[in-house]
């Protein structure tokens, strides 16, 4: 398995697929279209972001999406995992801790003391980021009205 920053047709392919990212890391709440996704994507990788892809033999098996973050009350910048996301037919194989591995290895490279991700409560990768180390810090609650 090969991990690296996709080529322009990878960047295609991924691009292609957010949106079924999207629905299941919502766990089905949010579907955005395939320009909604290129306008967020772009703002995110105008300020840096980019992409980490998995890839066998020239097949896309997931991918993880990078970033900088900042905390709010001391403006301390952190590393910050915006999207992690392995194609369905490849889930259970342990591609997406590998995923998970290269974003942490690169932050610490970069030299950050945190890294951060949200993830919604009932997420089965919650359990795969505690595996790893990562702690509930913030609750974000709602109430349907």
């Amino acid at each position: 398995m090969n991990i690296s920053e996709p080529n322009e047709g990878l960047m295609e392919t991924i691009l292609s697929l957010s949106p079924q990212a999207i629905f299941d890391g919502t766990l089905g709440e949010a579907r955005p279209t395939i320009e909604k996704i290129r306008q967020l994507i772009q703002s995110l990788l105008d300020k840096g972001c980019f992409y980490l892809a998995a890839t066998e033999e020239d097949q896309l098996l997931g991918w993880v999406l990078l970033g900088i973050g900042k905390d709010q009350f001391t403006d301390e910048k952190n590393g910050f995992i915006y999207e992690l996301f392995v194609l369905k037919e490849f889930r259970g194989n342990g591609y997406a801790k590998v995923l998970m591995d290269a974003a942490i290895s690169h932050f610490q490279k970069e030299g950050y003391a945190e890294v951060r991700l949200s993830a919604k409560a009932e997420n089965f990768a919650v359990k795969l980021y505690e595996n790893l180390g990562f702690q509930t810090r913030t609750i974000s609650m709602s109430l349907k009205l």
